[in-house]
């Protein structure tokens, strides 16, 4: 499908609003959009539109093809094909075929995006050979960067004096009118983000995830993905482009405070690579109450439940890092964040967590947790998780399967202990539930080796060290007969 007309006056009007003096120039193309002929085939005469890809390196050089037969140094470009969604995509496609450079290799500026930085005018003479007579080339030149460095070149080579690549500094650019506006711009080569996402927490241990609309053409269709979107020419900063994108799709969510978080690099839709700016932010309130206006729908979920979900791994990453992050600066497990002191007056949820006493011929199951657990990393812990909205049976047949691949069965479970555990002063206090598994099917598997390096039985008069503190105070309470204990009050 060839790029539609819409799209193309859309990119024409924006360029003239930053080149205005240009409009006599571009008259033709304007009239052509609006002409019966596709402004974008080459059958469209006297005029239509071509490509150019503008590649920058981190030295401010751009990429120029020699081709020695006919002695021409261009920048890589040519005609628009059918299968071109837009002229941008025209412009990768045609770099990758002459250059080798694959779209991942490059990414948007900051500055221009996915508007040309120049527009040109030029005359081609008649073809006798093809019958084509003499016309003109309204050439749109997109500027990109490369994204990791200098590529592997694979250049075309069908002339029989061959092609060269040459890198030439913006002074040196052929064509006059990319040339000046090259070295009017503060284009340095250097990539930045041109996405911004957010990152939303409720400081409970949950993230706020978007069910996007599984529409072809559109980022990540279908999945659960993070609230933003990519910058516009009238956005004054990435924050402005969050905030925007924000309003546009969840009218009346607000965050007030956003916090730069890190800088994620993703795959657009048309394959680049799209360096993004993720904030953090937090929100406490109830998304069904929100007026959805792009998407499906809008939940709470926890780090432990996004296995269950349609989402990118890169995004699962980013919000298990940022659990990770947050229960380490707060001393909880992940998935689990402790919030500060509450004001005067407000009631405090405390964190729910589910433990699997197993004993078998005297011995207790215990894991070893991974050395980069933010939580008790390196020691011996009892299998464990957070409830979410499920019974704390649910919670606990569920993740004895996650973690270990045991089968258990509701009825074989019974409670024996409870440590009431506040980690450190003015931390979110924490109900720990033991639970003993009369029967169970299968044996202790590593399902989760980011989380656990091991699973052994241990006689309860020589447990482990180190061992989390009250794990041994909950195996001293089962022994004793003891069924509740508190630490850290």
């Amino acid at each position: 499908m060839p790029p539609a007309r819409t799209d193309i006056r859309d990119l024409v009007h924006t360029y003239l609003e930053r080149h205005p003096a240009e409009r006599r120039l571009l008259q033709g193309l304007l009239a052509s959009l609006d002409a019966a002929e596709d402004p974008a085939s080459r059958s469209a005469l006297p005029w239509h539109i071509t490509s150019t890809a503008v590649v920058i390196d981190r030295d401010r050089r751009v990429l120029h093809i020699h081709h020695k037969a006919g002695g021409l140094v261009l920048t890589p470009g040519g005609h628009v094909e059918t299968g071109d969604r837009t002229p941008l995509t025209a412009a990768l496609r045609v770099v990758a075929e002459e250059a080798g450079i694959e779209p991942g290799d490059l990414c948007l500026t900051p500055q221009f995006l996915r508007s040309p930085i120049d527009i040109d005018v030029h005359d081609i003479d008649a073809d006798h050979a093809t019958g084509e007579p003499t016309h003109q080339h309204y050439d749109l030149r997109f500027v990109f960067y490369l994204a990791h460095g200098h590529p592997e070149l694979a250049l075309q080579d069908q002339e029989a004096g061959g092609v060269r690549a040459e890198w030439r500094a913006f002074d040196q650019v052929v064509s006059p009118t990319l040339r000046a506006k090259l070295l009017d711009s503060s284009l340095n080569g250097r990539p930045k983000p041109v996405n911004a996402s957010a990152l939303i927490h409720d400081g409970a241990g949950r993230y706020l995830l978007h069910l996007r609309d599984n529409y072809p053409g559109i980022w990540e269709p279908g999945a659960f993905a993070l609230l933003g979107g990519g910058r516009e020419p009238g956005d004054t900063s990435l924050e402005a482009t969050l905030r925007r994108e924000l309003a546009e799709e969840v009218p009346g969510l607000d965050v007030p405070d956003l916090t730069p978080f890190v800088v994620e690099q993703a795959t657009g839709i048309d394959g680049l690579c799209t360096p993004i700016q993720i904030w953090a932010g937090q929100w406490n309130g109830d998304p069904d109450r929100l007026a959805l206006t792009e998407g499906v729908l809008l939940r709470w979920f926890s780090p432990a439940m996004l296995h269950r979900l349609r989402l990118s791994l890169a995004t699962r990453d980013l919000v298990q890092r940022h659990a990770a992050q947050q229960a380490s600066t707060n001393g909880g497990p992940p998935g689990a964040l402790a919030s500060r002191a509450p004001a005067a007056g407000r009631s405090v949820l405390n964190v729910i967590g589910v433990h699997l006493y197993l004993e078998d011929d005297g011995r207790v199951l215990l894991g070893l947790r991974h050395p980069d657990s933010a939580y008790a990393g390196g020691s011996w812990h009892f299998l464990a998780g957070h409830c979410e909205q499920e019974s704390a049976i649910g919670c606990l047949v569920r993740e004895a399967f996650e973690e270990a691949g045991l089968v258990i069965a509701p009825a074989d479970v019974e409670l024996v202990h409870t440590v009431h555990v506040v980690d450190s002063p003015g931390e979110r206090p924490r109900m720990q539930m033991v639970f003993r598994a009369r029967r169970w099917k299968g044996a202790p598997s590593l399902r989760e080796p980011d989380k656990c390096l091991a699973w052994r039985w241990w006689p309860q008069d020589d447990l482990p060290e180190p061992i989390v503190p009250y794990t041994r105070a909950a195996l001293d309470g089962i022994r004793t007969g003891r069924l509740y204990t508190e630490m850290g009050w």
